[in-house]
């Protein structure tokens, strides 16, 4: 018997022989990571960076980590290192499912439990049609919110100190 399901992430649907089984059923995708022929795995890492880059696609997210993880990345920003998609991203990586924290900083005027599921619900979809892993959770916490007018403010002071 053949099943069809959602479509993969390239749009075809997937079919899968004979009735779900325990493994099908924690796939996603409709691809496993571990076959008769082998085993894939996935380093957080990579997961990491593909949930960091899918948050970063959510109009309201300014930035990502908490305050003294901001400091450090700009720091190294001055240095000339290139600051990670990573920072502010943790991730948990097992053999069909993976779990993700991010602590992020929303622009003010943004509805945050709005931008919480729409940043969750990306990241869900990314992993799962990227790494075929079924992704549990997405934890987000809003460590701050970003005012445009700081900036303006802070500008000015510096204006006024090089004057």
């Amino acid at each position: 018997m053949t099943e069809t399901n959602a479509p993969s992430a390239q749009g075809v649907p997937v079919q899968r022989e004979g009735a779900p089984d325990q493994a099908a059923a924690g796939r996603t995708g409709g691809s496993s990571l571990v076959t008769d022929q082998g085993r894939t795995t996935i380093a957080g890492d990579v997961v990491a960076k593909i949930a960091g880059v899918a948050a970063r696609e959510i109009s309201g997210v300014h930035d990502f980590g908490t305050g003294p993880a901001r400091a450090f990345g700009a720091f190294k920003g001055r240095l000339g290192a290139e600051d990670g998609v990573t920072r502010g991203i943790a991730v948990e990586v097992g053999e069909r499912q993976a779990a993700v924290d991010i602590d992020l900083v929303v622009d003010y005027g943004v509805a945050i439990p709005g931008l919480a599921a729409a940043v969750r619900d990306n990241v869900i979809t990314a992993v799962g049609q990227m790494c075929g892993l079924e992704v549990t959770e997405v934890n987000v916490a809003v460590d701050d919110v970003y005012l445009p007018s700081q900036d303006e403010s802070a500008g000015a002071r510096e204006g006024a100190r090089v004057q």
